[in-house]
């Protein structure tokens, strides 16, 4: 890359963190698709095409992420009720945004806090009845750079760029050096995405990205699946999260040493 395309990629990022840290700046306020473009400094429909470009989501699907992250944080930190919450995070309604809060972290607000942010059972994706009968294996090795005592890391499958609502499929892995396995993908477009975590302690999954605190993820996408074709290996190499990546909305799950290292389907 020569030094004008890197002035320019460096450029780009650059305004895709200021609006990224302008959303976390004014969770409660009303911001608009100019608002965002005008800290960018582009034009809408450039600005548009450049985010969704970089983090792959739209920036009002980003800004969405933003605000129930921080809904999940303050839910965990402070003795607030849901509908202040509620208000604090940028909504307007507390029915649309515990509907939204369940939909896509998997528990309702209230259920989140009394489980210290996690989740007893996910649930996968099960709304085509065929799956199971024109499904394809995906499988493939976690690389991460160094490993904390207890760390696991999770690996699921789906439709976008982002770990929110039911995963198609997933697995728990508490042995990196061991290749994982997920059976029963259906036919369709989807991304691997995985992302580390030790048990009984989210914190770093629940803050804005700090080169100190950012968990490890990995995102492999997007990735044809044809019905009973094979698929490649895939080797997702973990690295630390940066402000571009869309927050993890699902809930940590609760492991017990028993499902470690097992998949999901």
């Amino acid at each position: 890359m020569n030094g004008e395309l890197q002035a320019s990629y460096a450029a780009q990022m650059a305004a895709v963190e200021r609006v990224i840290k302008y959303m976390y700046a004014n969770l409660a306020d009303e911001i608009t698709l100019d608002d965002m473009a005008r800290t960018a400094m582009f034009s809408k429909f450039h600005f548009s095409r450049l985010f969704r470009a970089v983090t792959g989501l739209s920036p009002g699907r980003f800004l969405s992420a933003v605000r129930l992250q921080a809904a999940k944080r303050m839910l965990i930190s402070t003795t607030m009720s849901v509908t202040e919450i509620c208000f604090c995070a940028g909504y307007n309604s507390v029915g649309t945004f515990s509907s939204r809060f369940a939909a896509l972290v998997g528990v309702s607000p209230t259920v989140y806090r009394y489980n210290d942010g996690y989740i007893s059972q996910l649930f996968v994706n099960v709304r085509r009845n065929d799956w199971g009968s024109s499904s394809s294996t995906l499988g493939g090795r976690l690389i991460a750079p160094s490993r904390e005592p207890g760390e696991l890391v999770f690996v699921g499958v789906f439709p976008d760029p982002i770990i929110q609502g039911k995963p198609i499929r997933y697995a728990i892995c508490d042995d990196l050096s061991k290749a994982f396995r997920l059976d029963g993908i259906p036919a369709g477009t989807w991304y691997l995405l995985s992302y580390s975590f030790t048990q009984g302690d989210n914190s770093a999954l629940l803050n804005p990205v700090h080169d100190n605190l950012s968990p490890l993820v990995a995102v492999h996408g997007p990735i044809t699946v044809k019905s009973r074709l094979p698929l490649r290996p895939v080797d997702m190499v973990m690295r630390p999260m940066r402000m571009i990546d869309p927050p993890v909305l699902l809930a940590v799950p609760h492991v017990s040493p028993q499902r470690a290292s097992r998949s999901v389907s």
